[in-house]
This record gives structure tokens, C-alpha cells and sequence, in this order.
């Protein structure tokens, strides 16, 4: 196990300033690219985890903590925030989800006071039977996936423009 909760809390509290850092002041064609019908561009995964700040991560702990494996928890819509989009800019949301991360990574320290908090499990509506620790690592690795999903969606942009050297970038490699 790998798993350490100050770690990946480091994870937690970066990724909000990592996003505001790579997308401030970009133009609308990198915020608003994507890889095709049916995939989100840098706007919709910036709003998706905004959605995930205020209905699951949090939400789902207090009811690990709560209910236990009682009843299972609600389901995340993970495309809720398609239809929630508002309008705001970038900036704007990038600053509702560092608002809204670092309450949640406060309330995250206040609920896991001990190690023996990480193990209470509850039922996932999907999974079954999952583990405190396991939501958060998820959370984390959550984080780190959109952050490439964002990185990869931008570098599809240039995918024609950058010509043979498309063999050497990895992040363009299907």
C-alpha cells in the first residue's frame, strides 16, 4: 500500500492552483477544444470537478462515516455539470473550486482524525463494500486524471500542426 493521507492531500491542494496556473489567460480555442463528439473540453473538466467538490468526494465520506455499509450511497452523475454550465469565466471557475477545495480539505482533516477512520467502509452503488481511504486515493488519482485529460485535449489541437515530430510525443500517441 501506498496510500499516506498527507500525500495525497498534497495532491488535493495543488491541483486547484496547477489548473489556475495552466489555464488563466488562455484563449478560447485551448479552453474550448476537445477530442470530438461527445468529449469535454478544458471548461466542462474544470466545471466537472467543481460538480465533484459540492455532490461527491465529501458527501460520500460523511456517509462512509455515517451510514457505514447500512445503505449504499447515492450515485455521482458524472455529467451533471453539463447541465449546470453557467456562465462564468474561466477564471471565475477557477476560483469557485479552489473555494470550494480547500473547505472540503479542511472538512477532510476534521472527519479522519486516525488511521482507523481511513478503514470504515460503506457500500458504493455500484462497487459494494468500499474503504474511507480508497474514496480519498480515488479523489487524488481523480485529480491527476484530468489534469492529463486536459494536457492531452490541448495537445490534440496540434496534432496536424506539429507534423513527423508526432512520432516523438508520446501524449499524441493512441
Amino acid at each position: 500500500m501506498n496510500f499516506n493521507l498527507n500525500e495525497a492531500i498534497e495532491v488535493l491542494e495543488t491541483t486547484p492552483r496547477t489548473l489556475e496556473h495552466f489555464l488563466s489567460g488562455l484563449s478560447p480555442g485551448w479552453l474550448h477544444c476537445h477530442e470530438g463528439e461527445g468529449t469535454w473540453n478544458a471548461v466542462e473538466v474544470v466545471d466537472h470537478l467543481i460538480e465533484g467538490e459540492k455532490t461527491n468526494w465529501i458527501p460520500r465520506l460523511e456517509w462512509i462515516i455515517q451510514e457505514g455499509e447500512g445503505k449504499p450511497f447515492p450515485p455521482f452523475d458524472r455529467y451533471a455539470h453539463l447541465n449546470k454550465q453557467k456562465e462564468s469565466t474561466i477564471e471565475q471557475k477557477l476560483a469557485e473550486f479552489l473555494t470550494l477545495r480547500s473547505e472540503n480539505i479542511a472538512r477532510l482533516r476534521a472527519l479522519v482524525d486516525d488511521e482507523m477512520s481511513l478503514e470504515q467502509t460503506g457500500t458504493h452503488p455500484a462497487f459494494g463494500t468500499v474503504k474511507a481511504r480508497e474514496l480519498i486515493s480515488t479523489w487524488a488519482v481523480h485529480d491527476l486524471t484530468h489534469i492529463t485529460q486536459i494536457a492531452r485535449i490541448m495537445a490534440e489541437r496540434y496534432r496536424t500542426d506539429v507534423g513527423p515530430w508526432v512520432e516523438y510525443l508520446g501524449v499524441l500517441r493512441k
